[in-house]
C-alpha cells in the first residue's frame, strides 16, 4: 500500500496529526465513491443499473448528503487505526530484523498485514457503524449518528454484532499481502532502476498500483464482510442486503448461487476509480501539513516552499535542533554580557 515517508524532522505528534488530517481530507473528498462502492457490495436497490446510474439513483432517493453518510465514522476510525497500526508494525518489524537491522520486503509486507489486522480489531465497530449508516435510507433512518448507531447495535443485537464478519478481515489480509508483495517485487523491472532512486511521483504510482492489485485480490472477502455487517433481522429489508444467509460460508455460497461469481467484485469500478484521487490527495495534503510543521520547527524558511533555512543541520531531530538554538542563544547572551562588563 502507499504510505507517506517518515521524516525525522517532525515530532511523533506532528507526524500523527499530518497523517490523520490528510486521511480525513482525502476520505471526505472521495466519500461519494466509497458510498457507491459499499452500496454495491451490500446489494441495495440503488446499484442495480450500473456504476454511473448509481449516483443519480442515490441522489434522487436520498439527496446530496447521502454521499457523505458514514464519513464521520470512517474519519473517526483513522486516528486509533493509525496509532495501533504504526505501534504494532514497529514491534513486529523489530522482532524480524537481523543483526544489521535489515528486514526483507516480504517480512515487512507481512508485518504490515498483521498490523492491519490488529488495528482493524480495535476499530472494527466503527467500520460496522459506517456500513449500517451507508446502507440505510437517510430519509427514513434507523440510526442517527455514530454514537447512536453503536449504542443501538449493541443494545438490540449484542456485542458480537459489532464484530460480525471480522474473520474476513483476517482471511483477506493474506491475498492483500500477496498482491502488495507481487507488485513491489517487480517495481525495479517496471521503472528499470532500483527503488532507492524512485521519485515521489513514482512512489505515488507504485502505491496506487499496489493498492489496486491488492484490493482486487482481497475484494471478495470485503464484499462478503460488508454484507455480514449490514444484515440484521431487526432492520427494514434485512439491512438492504440482496441475499439472505446464516454465516460467512453460506454468504459466499448464496452470492455465487444467486448472483454469480463476478458479483463478489460488485463496486470494484468505484473502488478502482477512487484509488488515484484518494492517494493523490493523501500525499499532497500530507506534504502541505509537513511543510507547515517544518517551518514551525525551523527547518525551512517558508511554509510555502521547501527552501532550507541556512545554517540549520537537517539531520538533527526537532528537539535536538531546539536544544542547539537554546544553547546558541544563551552563549550569545553571555558573550554580550561579558562585552558589556569589559566596557565598564
Amino acid at each position: 500500500m502507499a504510505s507517506v515517508k517518515k521524516d525525522n524532522r517532525l515530532t511523533s505528534s506532528q507526524s500523527f496529526m499530518c497523517v490523520g488530517f490528510s486521511g480525513f481530507f482525502s476520505k471526505t473528498v472521495t466519500s461519494p465513491l466509497e458510498v457507491v462502492k459499499i452500496k454495491n457490495q451490500v446489494g441495495t436497490f440503488h446499484c442495480k443499473s450500473g456504476f454511473c446510474q448509481s449516483f443519480l439513483v442515490i441522489y434522487q432517493n436520498e439527496g446530496l448528503r447521502a454521499f457523505w453518510k458514514g464519513n464521520l465514522a470512517s474519519c473517526l476510525r483513522l486516528f486509533p487505526y493509525t496509532a495501533v497500526h504504526l505501534t504494532t508494525y514497529k514491534k513486529i518489524v523489530h522482532l524480524h530484523m537481523d543483526e544489521l537491522g535489515f528486514i526483507s520486503q516480504w517480512r515487512a509486507i507481512f508485518a504490515g498485514g498483521l498490523a492491519g489486522v490488529a488495528a482493524a480489531l480495535v476499530t472494527y465497530p466503527l467500520e460496522v457503524a459506517e456500513t449500517r449508516l451507508i446502507a440505510q435510507n437517510c430519509r427514513q433512518p434507523t440510526y442517527v449518528g455514530v454514537a447512536h448507531t453503536l449504542s443501538k447495535i449493541y443494545t438490540n443485537e449484542g456485542l458480537h454484532a459489532l464484530y460480525r464478519g471480522f474473520s474476513l478481515t483476517v482471511l483477506g489480509a493474506f491475498p492483500f499481502s500477496v498482491g502488495c508483495y507481487a507488485v513491489y517485487l517487480n517495481l525495479d523491472k517496471l521503472w528499470q532502476e532500483p527503488p532507492f532512486r524512485f521519485t515521489p511521483l513514482q512512489n505515488l504510482i507504485n502505491g496506487c498500483i499496489a493498492a489496486g492489485v491488492a484490493q482486487t485480490l482481497s475484494y471478495p472477502f470485503e464484499t462478503v464482510k460488508r454484507k455480514m455487517q449490514a444484515q440484521s433481522a431487526r432492520l427494514p429489508h434485512f439491512g438492504g442486503v440482496d441475499v439472505h444467509f446464516s454465516g460467512m460460508i453460506d454468504c459466499f455460497m448464496q452470492v455465487v448461487k444467486n448472483k454469480g461469481v463476478l458479483s463478489l467484485w460488485n463496486g470494484l469500478t468505484a473502488n478502482t476509480i477512487k484509488i488515484v484521487p484518494y492517494f493523490g490527495l493523501l500525499f499532497t495534503c500530507f506534504e502541505m501539513c509537513k511543510q507547515v510543521c517544518l517551518y514551525r520547527n525551523g527547518y525551512i524558511i517558508s511554509p510555502l516552499s521547501y527552501q532550507l533555512t541556512p545554517g540549520v543541520d537537517q539531520s538533527l531531530g526537532p528537539y535536538e535542533l531546539q536544544e542547539v538554538k537554546r544553547y546558541l542563544k544563551n552563549r550569545n547572551f553571555r558573550s554580550r554580557e561579558s562585552s558589556l562588563g569589559n566596557r565598564w
